[in-house]
């Protein structure tokens, strides 16, 4: 009775250490995600921090070095040569050119979603095109189409170059949104005796507004901070980022870390603010 009740304890006792090391790895597993993710957070913020801290800095002549902290800058962020116009210009480029965009995307992905014509398949390659084309390589174009056309560069050139990359990104996010719809809501709304107009502004439109605007945001924030293929269609037209690119070889003036300040906390209160109308908008649908 002895040697069996010790057989199954060696038996019992051979089996127990397999889940050890199961338990480790999850255990190095919960402690290496969060260490990376904290790590892969700092790298994202220290440049937005840097710019922060640095519109706050007494500077001189250059803005490379702290040489104190004031208030000044904040108090007067146009204190800086062009600064304030090249910000304007920046804002008015991305104003226009995330209308024309968003219209015409929104326009294209419906289009593609709801009906059925020749070279439907064609489109949808062609719209990913600028999506993945080198922006030196769309702007190096643009500007020799620019050129052979004698078309003068300026604000009309750059605005053309932004809604042309702007657009396919503006297709693939409400196409998206367009296929998600359940196509049974219009047909309800045909059924109450609304026409197509009727029931694309009171029905599909209204359920559109989401993607629409996550859209627009998307394209207005690609078109404020591009650089490279504003550079090369812009000609003596000055935006944001070029003025920010030819006063960084002397430091950036702290007037312009105040601009890129305000607009990272605008884009900041503008996420949390949808986070919490969606999340109020859910409860709500769940109380119901």
């Amino acid at each position: 009775m002895t040697a069996v009740l010790d057989r199954a304890g060696e038996s019992t006792s051979a089996h127990a250490p397999v889940r050890t090391p199961r338990r480790a790895r999850r255990r190095l597993g919960d402690v290496i995600v969060p260490v990376f993710a904290a790590l892969a957070f700092v790298y994202l913020l220290v440049p937005v921090a840097y710019t922060v801290v640095f519109s706050f800095n007494d500077a001189g002549k250059t803005n490379l070095v702290w040489q104190g902290f004031t208030l000044e800058n904040w108090q007067n962020p146009c204190g800086a040569p062009q600064v304030c116009e090249a910000f304007a210009n920046s804002l008015q480029v991305g104003v226009v050119s995330t209308i024309i965009a968003t219209a015409l995307g929104t326009l294209v992905a419906i289009a593609l979603v709801r009906f059925r014509f020749r070279g439907r398949a064609t489109t949808n390659l062609l719209i990913f095109l600028p999506m993945s084309t080198p922006e030196v390589v769309l702007g190096a174009a643009l500007l020799a189409q620019f050129l052979t056309l004698r078309v003068p560069l300026g604000f009309g050139t750059v605005v053309a170059a932004h809604v042309l990359f702007c657009i396919s990104f503006v297709v693939v996010t409400v196409k998206a949104r367009v296929a998600g719809l359940d196509p049974a809501l219009e047909e309800a709304a045909a059924d109450l005796y609304a026409s197509p107009w009727q029931a694309f502004w009171r029905v599909t439109f209204p359920l559109l507004v989401p993607g629409i605007a996550a859209a627009a945001l998307l394209a207005f924030s690609l078109s404020f901070d591009d650089f490279i293929v504003t550079s090369f269609t812009s000609g003596s037209y000055t935006t944001f980022p070029k003025f920010v690119y030819v006063s960084a070889t002397r430091g950036i003036p702290p007037q312009a870390n105040v601009i890129s300040s305000f607009m990272f906390v605008l884009a900041l209160v503008i996420v949390v603010l949808v986070q919490v109308l969606g999340y109020a908008r859910s409860k709500r649908l769940g109380a119901r």
